[in-house]
């Protein structure tokens, strides 16, 4: 299958998903000056902004089906990144980044159920390991499972981030890339704003140049990482995909403890427990191409 094979947009994804891991904890800075959904329109406005001068020319051919398509995964991309964001004010960022990749183990359990794409044994498995990750995340165990309000948004977050990778794959080779990337950044922006006021954001915070720094940062390196993750899953199918931006949350586990962050042992345990429930879902791909072969 060329799509499994294709190993330059997959390194593609492993770069970005570096770069996806550091942003937590940068999203986490710039809460000291900002308010969550005003940091995310801000960070989306730049983003879409950056796609927008390099694809001036190619969005006069926007169609129907490519605004269908950017809005649909830029409603995703807000209410992703928006819960996310309002979490990251209450729970550390590395642990953020671990209920965020939960995501993974997601992805093939909506395929099962929306395109009737029945998950191999492995993905039961590894979603098994996630979960069990999930409890001891929570810092509760296993005798009462309850959630603060950071780490409910934080799952949230995870499930909306599921339908947006299999939403990418699903338009992913039917529609422009620069024109869709466009749509979808300038869509989570706007949404984003729209919203503040709906999460108790009456007030705009007040000028400072850290934000603009960070809000700059961020916002190109949205656009890189949703610019790539459009190219890419046209050669990359989308459960692939998800478990290559597994790594995401060692990276964001890294970055946060370089900077002092320090989850109790048994947190960092179910991490782990949540990374590796996210790799053994990939064992199946071996697996079966293994056994065509044979």
């Amino acid at each position: 299958m060329q799509k499994s094979n294709s190993y330059l947009p997959q390194m593609a994804l492993i770069l970005i998903t570096v770069i996806w891991g550091g942003t937590f904890l940068a999203v986490q800075y710039a809460l000291n000056f900002s308010t969550p959904m005003f940091f995310v329109g801000c960070r989306f406005a730049v983003a879409a902004f950056a796609i927008l001068l390099i694809s001036l020319k190619s969005m006069t051919g926007l169609t129907l089906k490519e605004t269908f398509a950017g809005t649909a995964i830029g409603v995703m991309i807000a209410i992703g990144y928006g819960t996310q964001t309002i979490g990251l004010q209450i729970i550390l960022s590395s642990e953020s980044a671990f209920l965020t990749a939960l995501y993974v183990p997601l992805v093939p359990i909506l395929m099962w159920i929306i395109f009737q794409k029945r998950p191999a044994l492995m993905t039961w498995i590894g979603t098994a390991l996630a979960f069990i990750g999930l409890v001891l995340l929570t810092g509760n165990g296993f005798s009462s499972i309850t959630l603060s309000y950071g780490q409910a948004l934080t799952l949230i977050c995870a499930f909306v981030i599921a339908l947006e990778i299999i939403l990418i794959g699903f338009f992913a080779g039917k529609v422009n890339l620069r024109r869709v990337t466009v749509v979808q950044l300038i869509v989570a922006s706007v949404l984003s704003f729209a919203c503040m006021p709906l999460v108790g954001e009456h007030q705009l915070p007040a000028f400072s140049w850290p934000l603009v720094f960070i809000a700059v940062g961020l916002g190109l390196a949205s656009a890189l990482i949703q610019f790539v993750m459009n190219w890419a899953q046209k050669m990359v199918d989308p459960t692939r995909a998800a478990i290559i931006y597994a790594g995401e949350p060692v990276w964001a586990g890294l970055f946060g403890r370089i900077a002092g962050e320090r989850l109790p042992l048994l947190a960092l345990f179910g991490g782990l427990l949540v990374v590796l429930g996210v790799l053994v879902s990939e064992l199946k791909f071996k697996f079966f191409e293994n056994k065509k072969e044979s």
